[in-house]
């Protein structure tokens, strides 16, 4: 019985699968994935401002700015915040300044009043908060109801001479408090009769104003650590001054 011979691109197939280098089976070539050619990059491929910033050319030789930082918060301290619900509950309209920076002298957390209930404040008084509280407790406990006493009306202003400035105590090297927000000083008071009361020193005859004036001083006393006016030196001569100056035992000066 003879076999027929098998057609010779089937055999030419079988050997393209069989015949490998080193003898292992091979699928046919024509199903094997061909092989990934890298290209070579040419030595000038790349040269420029294509390879420093491939993206973005124009951003070349400028460095990348640093993410934003998150901005520094400094929490106001519970005792300022409670101070300044107490204005609110004495209907003091006050406004909060930026920390205050002059050499020695400075206020972290100033404040800035500019009445005291229907009183006005007038100039508009830069000071602590701790100064401004005890200056609005005395005027409204101390202050309007002495002149409702002695000229039955009420007080319209509180015109002031200083609050916050950056000075020393007079012919000394003592630093003011003036320069650090806690003195105030109060040249006159109008009331709401229209009749202005000046702080200087009232004529022999002046009975009422004299009254009132004392009473204004003694007063003070029991609010302030400070209390200076006419008749103490020439410097105090038309104003009482007025300041929370801690001192040693909590002793008060009241002049």
């Amino acid at each position: 019985m003879e076999v027929a011979a098998a057609p010779a691109q089937t055999l030419d197939a079988q050997a393209e699968t069989l015949a490998t280098p080193n003898g292992v089976l091979a699928p046919p070539a024509e199903t094997m994935t061909p092989p990934v050619q890298v290209a070579q990059a040419s030595p000038r491929q790349g040269v420029g401002l294509q390879t420093l910033v491939p993206s973005d050319p124009y951003m070349a030789g400028y460095p990348r700015p640093d993410p934003p930082s998150a901005p520094q918060y400094n929490p106001m301290p519970s005792d300022e915040v409670d101070c300044r619900a107490q204005l609110k509950r004495l209907k003091v309209q006050f406004v909060d300044l930026a920390p205050i920076r002059d050499g020695q002298c400075g206020i972290d957390h100033p404040v800035k009043i500019s009445a005291i209930g229907s009183v006005q404040m007038k100039p508009a008084a830069t000071l602590t908060c701790a100064m401004a509280l005890t200056f609005a407790q005395w005027t409204k406990n101390e202050l309007v109801p002495s002149a409702r006493r002695r000229y039955l009306t009420g007080v319209k202003t509180i015109h002031q001479g200083s609050s916050y400035s950056c000075r020393k105590i007079a012919r000394s090297r003592t630093l003011s408090e003036h320069g650090k927000g806690n003195a105030l000083d109060i040249m006159r008071i109008e009331l709401n009769s229209g009749r202005d009361i000046d702080v200087k020193k009232p004529g022999f005859f002046s009975f009422r104003q004299r009254g009132f004036l004392n009473n204004v001083r003694a007063d003070g006393c029991q609010y302030f650590n400070t209390v200076l006016g006419p008749g103490y030196n020439y410097d105090h001569r038309n104003h009482f001054h007025f300041d929370i100056k801690e001192r040693r035992a909590n002793r008060v000066a009241c002049h």
